[in-house]
């Protein structure tokens, strides 16, 4: 249990995460993955490289150092952590390396004359307070995907079905389990976490689930990206008939049942988790205004399927635009999404949902406009690809 005192040297340590914090996860993520190949899995390399998940890592530091006291202020932040960690199968034997690595850390980056006995000391009862809560959360989330119908725990074999290009950089995999028996439901928005062995090496990575539940099978789509090794490898090398071991969905940043009228505002690959939302709002009766951005038709997943949709549901109004269109493309805008945009393609009245997913530029710009816009900050939802971390204005 923290002391009162303990809780006060680990809240006096805020300053420092906040000017030195990710110097201290990067060191830390050096440590651990050097010290215990065993979690390797679980971390993304080119997050590392690009430091998205040292950030990551250390605003999450940050914020519980800051609310120790309430942990009730984190809001959202240990759903999300709670649900990644699920989709990846993150168990409690991984949670003592990884304390015993970040205290490590702490006094090599910090030093002995800051990071003395004490502040260790706090910092290692503060630790296991929050693995304890992370643990307890993930093995309730754990029991009750094994219990829901069509559910398991841990890795299940699913067979490549269909493999169907979406664009030049998008391809959708139609997964059904090999054993053939039915699969869990999901709200639309989650993903599924799945493992490959590449070359004798284990990676796990999360995609979206883009069709909506049926019982039967999962539809992921992936963006093949030119550093990803597994979305290479999934490209270039699962076809039907392969077999892909998958773990059980997760995910919060689903879609709330309301009578608002619905925005899904999307970029790129973004576009995965909103079609299942779209399919899902059409029987609702919502108005629904679809916005999605690309860089030109080419790499525009999706486009007849919403087309189809529009012509079927006339509750639904899509408007397309490209920022590098090619020669022939057709669009409602061009360029990068702007206020002038927004404002013209969604309701004039702003008390409406908005769900939006892209790269981390395009909801930054996303959020602000919706800022300006007047909508409501507590009705607009989003969701990282990778690690979480803050949408800095």
């Amino acid at each position: 249990m923290l002391s009162a005192a303990q809780r006060d040297i680990v809240k006096a340590t805020v300053p420092l995460l906040e000017t030195g914090g990710e110097a201290l996860t990067r060191h830390f993520y050096r440590i651990l993955l050097d010290q215990h190949p065993e979690v390797r899995p679980l971390f993304n390399q080119a997050h590392q490289a690009s430091g998205d998940q040292q950030r990551a890592l250390a605003n999450g530091v940050l914020m519980y150092a800051r609310y120790i006291d309430r942990l009730e202020a984190l809001g959202p932040l240990v759903g999300q952590i709670v649900n990644k960690h699920v989709s990846l199968q993150v168990r409690p034997e991984h949670y003592p390396a990884v304390g015993a690595c970040l205290l490590r850390a702490i006094r090599e980056v910090l030093g002995e004359a800051v990071a003395t006995d004490a502040v260790l000391e706090a910092w290692g009862v503060a630790y296991q307070m929050l693995a304890s809560l992370l643990i307890q959360a993930e093995e309730g989330v754990y029991a009750a995907n094994a219990a829901a119908p069509g559910g398991w725990r841990g890795a299940r074999a699913f067979r490549v079905v269909r493999k169907i290009s979406e664009s030049e950089e998008i391809t959708s995999f139609y997964l059904q389990p090999v054993d053939g028996g039915a699969v869990t439901d999901f709200q639309p928005g989650q993903y599924i976490g799945l493992r490959v062995l590449l070359d004798g090496e284990e990676h796990r990575r999360n995609y979206s689930l883009s069709a909506p539940s049926n019982g039967r099978e999962y539809r992921i789509s992936v963006k093949r990206e030119p550093q990803g090794r597994v979305s290479r490898h999934l490209h270039d090398a699962v076809n039907p008939d392969d077999t892909l071991e998958l773990f059980p969905p997760a995910g919060d940043f689903t879609l709330k049942a309301s009578d608002r009228p619905l925005a899904l505002i999307t970029a790129g690959v973004g576009i995965t988790p909103a079609l299942s939302m779209l399919q899902t709002a059409l029987g609702s009766g919502r108005d629904i205004h679809f916005i999605h951005c690309a860089r030109h038709r080419g790499v525009h997943a999706f486009r007849e399927h919403l087309e189809e949709v529009v012509q079927r549901h006339p509750q639904v109004r899509r408007y397309v635009c490209y920022s590098e269109p090619r020669e022939g493309d057709t669009a409602d805008g061009t360029g990068l999404l702007t206020d002038q945009h927004l404002s013209a393609w969604l309701p004039q009245q702003r008390d409406i949902d908005v769900y939006f997913l892209g790269p981390k530029p395009f909801m930054s710009q996303v959020r602000r406009s919706l800022r300006t816009l007047g909508v409501p900050e507590a009705q607009c939802h989003h969701e990282f690809f990778g690690p979480a971390s803050a949408l800095d204005d």
